[in-house]
C-alpha cells in the first residue's frame, strides 16, 4: 500500500477490501510504516494490517512493541508486525545506526518486543540484552494489549535468516527475489528441512511470498516496463550470488552499480534479457500471470503482490496496481 493523502488513502484500502484482498502491507523506507496503517485501520473492517517491514534497527524494542500493541488496539485484532533487518547501507549508512550482526540482532529484537507485549502490563525486570538493555525502572504498568502475543513475520532473502524466520517466528516474509521456480525447486526444501530441524508445525508458519507482477495483455510491454525494477535490484553488489544461483550471475555483474550511481538504472537496463524479466516479474494477461505464479503455491500460503515501478510514469503504475485488483478478483472467481 502506497502513502497517500488521506482521502486517496481511503478509497485505496477500500476497494482493496471490496475486491477480496487479505491485507495490506507498508513498507519502511524511511518513514516508520506505522502511521499509514493506523489511517487505514480506521476506514476498514476486514483487511489485516502489517508492517512490511519495519525495519528492527531503527527504533528501540520498547517503541517497536508499543506501536504494535496501539495498532492492534486500534484495528481490533488486524495487525502483524513484519520485521526485518535491512542492508548496511541502510541501517547504518542512512539512519546513522551502529553496525550489529544481523541474525543476533533480530533475534534478540523479536525476543524482547514479545517479551514487552506480553508484560508491560504486569511489570518488567530488566532486559540485558547484548544490543538492547533497560531497568524499566521509570516504566509505569500500561493498560493490557488485545493480545499479548501479535503474529511477528520477519522478512528473509537467505538461507540464514530463513531459518532463524521459521525457528522463532510466526511467519517468513520472503523477498521479490524468490522467483516462482526458485521457491518451488530451490528452497521447498530448505524450508521443510528447518520446519523439521526447529520441531515446528507447518501450520503454525504462515509463509508469505512477494512476487512482482505486470498485468498487460501486451506481455511484451509488460516485459519492457519491468525490466529496469529487475536492472535495479541486479545493480547491487550483495545481491549477486542470489542472482547467481538462479543463472544469472553474468547479467547481475554487469548491471552493478557504484555506490550513490543507483538511480542511474537506464544506464544498465540493456543487460536484462527478456527471459530475466520472467524469471522474477509474472507478465501478462491475467490468465498468463495466474499460470505463471502457480508454482508458489506448493510453498506457500498467501502473496503479497506488487508490480514493477522503477523508471514507469503514474499513469503507467496505476494501469499495472489495477492488474492486481483484476488478478485478485479473478482468483476470487
Amino acid at each position: 500500500m502506497p502513502v497517500l493523502p488521506g482521502p486517496a488513502l481511503k478509497a485505496n484500502v477500500q476497494h482493496m477490501e471490496s475486491v477480496g484482498y487479505e491485507g495490506v502491507f507498508v513498507l519502511q523506507i524511511y518513514g516508520p510504516p506505522f502511521v499509514p496503517l493506523a489511517a487505514a485501520s480506521t476506514v476498514t473492517t476486514k483487511l489485516k494490517l502489517a508492517t512490511g517491514i519495519a525495519i528492527a534497527g531503527t527504533r528501540s524494542p520498547l517503541e517497536t512493541a508499543h506501536a504494535a500493541i496501539d495498532l492492534d488496539r486500534i484495528s481490533e485484532g488486524r495487525f502483524i508486525l513484519g520485521l526485518g533487518s535491512s542492508i548496511p547501507s541502510c541501517t547504518t549508512g542512512m539512519y546513522g545506526m551502529p553496525p550489529v550482526k544481523p541474525l543476533g540482532f533480530l533475534r534478540e529484537t523479536v525476543d524482547a518486543v514479545r517479551y514487552l507485549m506480553a508484560n508491560s502490563h504486569k511489570g518488567l525486570n530488566p532486559y540485558n540484552g547484548t544490543y538492547y538493555k533497560a531497568d524499566f525502572e521509570e516504566m509505569m504498568l500500561t493498560a493490557p494489549p488485545l493480545r499479548e502475543r501479535i503474529p511477528i513475520w520477519i522478512a528473509a532473502l537467505q538461507e540464514k535468516m530463513t531459518d532463524l524466520a521459521i525457528e522463532i517466528g510466526d511467519g517468513l516474509l520472503v523477498h521479490a527475489l524468490w522467483s516462482a521456480r526458485y521457491t518451488a525447486d530451490v528452497q521447498a526444501p530448505v524450508i521443510a528441512a528447518a520446519i523439521a530441524k526447529h520441531g515446528r508445525k507447518r501450520e503454525d508458519i504462515e509463509i508469505n511470498a512477494w512476487p512482482w507482477i505486470a498485468i498487460n495483455d501486451d506481455k511484451q510491454q509488460a516485459i519492457n516496463d519491468a525490466r529496469a525494477t529487475v536492472a535495479a535490484y541486479s545493480g547491487y553488489k550483495q545481491y549477486e550470488p542470489f542472482f547467481e544461483k538462479q543463472g544469472f550471475g553474468g547479467q547481475a555483474r554487469a548491471c552493478q552499480l557504484a555506490l550513490g550511481q543507483h538511480g542511474e538504472v537506464s544506464s544498465v537496463v540493456h543487460n536484462i534479457p527478456d527471459e530475466m524479466v520472467l524469471a522474477f516479474c509474472a507478465c501478462g494477461s491475467v490468465a498468463d500471470v495466474l499460470e505463471q505464479i502457480e508454482p508458489y503455491w506448493s510453498v506457500v500460503d498467501s502473496l503479497t503482490l506488487m508490480t514493477p515501478y522503477r523508471d514507469l510514469s503514474m499513469e503507467k503504475l496505476y494501469f499495472y496496481h489495477n492488474g492486481l485488483s483484476q488478478l485478485v478478483a479473478a482468483a476470487k472467481a
